[in-house]
């Protein structure tokens, strides 16, 4: 089933009465982003004074670099069942609090085992908020920017990722013990994210598709206006009626292929690899290339931070504009062709350090315009809104799943088969991406959530 050009008339044309407000919702939700950001790139300075301390093995470093994903995966896989029942933002609070209470738990460890029972229970705070941020900006979002909107929680994160690089590089001066400092300086976003969570409503599309209605209306009179307002609480309404709301009909045929297009971006976006330089470019760099101190990996940590950065904040302004299928099959092209150029980069013997960073660059770059931002955009807008908690929960369990098995096998991968041969077969695996993209990617930009689910039913 194809889905047609988006036609701008009501309500998908609508715009924003008080766009201040819903940037304001949006920004909030975002903190968690920025969270989820740091605690999990934190790890990549960690790592380095956490092998001295306790002098992990190649199998420990990798567990605890890995507790945190685990926890993700469990706390997504939970999400749905929170979120849909109880309301995105109390499981936004929850969320919150864990964040607030694993980064004071993981920085006090005095063993291996509490700091992973401690990133275990950030992790648990990651899964959540990385399942319901983008389906609560997304149902408060008007559809005419709704994938900008939807991307602040990716901007976010990258933000998160930047200064958590930074801090690694600032506070390594502080010694063997700096590891403590670099985690427990995340305890002030985690207490202003719970007070920033006491300001804002709960979903408008949660509210009337589980009987409040009028709750519902006045949180999207404060977004569209009255008037548009209504037009909007019907359109939620009609949709609702025709749900199930249950795992039955996540799974059921008129739904499989959105959920294989959830899951397929959903795992993809992780078995690229992009997690090897976000968490172990640290270990990566120093260890692996001649003549590269523990300051020159962490600084290029940085370098690497900016350059998410800057491709993201390009990727925002480009998703409304170029569409999600257009950068998705660019960004992976893209991957594949920097991770080429690094393997050959790195088998080439007098080479330049700078050529082979600049590769690493490259894919940093390519992926943080499209591959790192899209697929929880289109994870949060292409599920109806009764199963859209459940269907986001699985697809984001998935891409946990990739992340992890990524983390848990990189180290040994290395070992195995070289830096070389572990970046090839990363390589291999943007060409699938590329592939999938191409087969199975519709486009959705400008749609509001209820004509995307109409467009699957017809």
């Amino acid at each position: 089933m194809h889905i047609s050009a988006v036609v701008d008339s009501t309500p998908g044309g609508a715009k924003a009465k008080s766009p201040i407000y819903v940037l304001f919702l949006a920004v909030v939700a975002a903190i968690s982003g920025f969270l989820f950001g740091f605690d999990t790139a934190v790890i990549n300075g960690v790592l380095l004074f956490l092998q001295r301390e306790f002098a992990l093995s190649t199998l420990q470093t990798e567990v605890a670099a890995s507790a945190l994903l685990l926890g993700c995966l469990l706390g997504a896989a939970g999400a749905s069942l929170v979120g849909d029942r109880f309301g995105r933002r109390i499981c936004l609070l929850i969320a919150a609090s864990l964040f607030a209470a694993s980064t004071l738990v993981a920085a006090l460890a005095h063993s291996v085992t509490v700091f992973a029972l401690g990133r275990l229970a950030g992790g648990l705070a990651i899964g959540l908020s990385s399942v319901l941020t983008p389906v609560y900006i997304a149902e408060v979002a008007p559809a005419r920017n709704r994938g900008r909107l939807v991307s602040m929680n990716q901007l976010a994160i990258v933000v998160g990722m930047l200064v958590a690089y930074l801090v690694g590089w600032g506070l390594a001066g502080l010694g063997n013990t700096s590891w403590r400092w670099m985690l427990g300086v995340a305890a002030l976003p985690a207490a202003g994210f719970f007070v920033g969570l006491l300001f804002i409503p709960e979903s408008p599309r949660w509210l009337i598709s589980h009987g409040q209605r009028e709750k519902g209306r006045r949180v999207l009179a404060r977004i569209y206006g009255v008037l548009q307002a209504d037009v909007e609480v019907k359109a939620v309404e009609e949709a609702a009626s025709e749900e199930e709301g249950s795992w039955g009909e996540v799974f059921s045929r008129a739904l499989r292929r959105p959920l294989t297009i959830a899951l397929g971006l959903a795992i993809l976006c992780q078995i690229t690899g992009i997690n090897t330089v976000l968490y172990y470019g640290s270990i990566l760099i120093s260890q692996h290339f001649s003549g590269q101190t523990t300051g020159t990996a962490l600084m290029a940590n940085v370098i690497i931070g900016c350059t998410n950065l800057v491709s993201t904040l390009i990727a925002l302004y480009c998703l409304d504009r170029w569409g999600r299928r257009t950068m998705l099959l660019t960004a992976s092209a893209g991957m594949m062709v920097a991770l080429i150029l690094f393997v050959v980069a790195y088998r080439t013997p007098g080479i330049s350090p700078l050529v082979v960073l600049g590769c690493i660059l490259g894919y940093t770059g390519f992926f943080a315009f499209a591959m790192g931002p899209i697929p929880w955009v289109v994870i949060s807008e292409i599920f109806p809104t009764k199963i859209r908690g459940r269907a986001a929960s699985i697809a984001t369990s998935t891409l946990w799943t990739g992340t992890l098995v990524v983390t848990l096998t990189f180290l040994s991968l290395i070992r195995a088969l070289g830096v070389g041969g572990t970046f090839g077969i990363y390589a291999a695996l943007s060409a699938v991406a590329f592939v999938f993209i191409w087969k199975m990617v519709p486009e959705t930009r400008g749609k509001t959530l209820e004509q995307i689910q109409h467009e699957w039913e017809s």
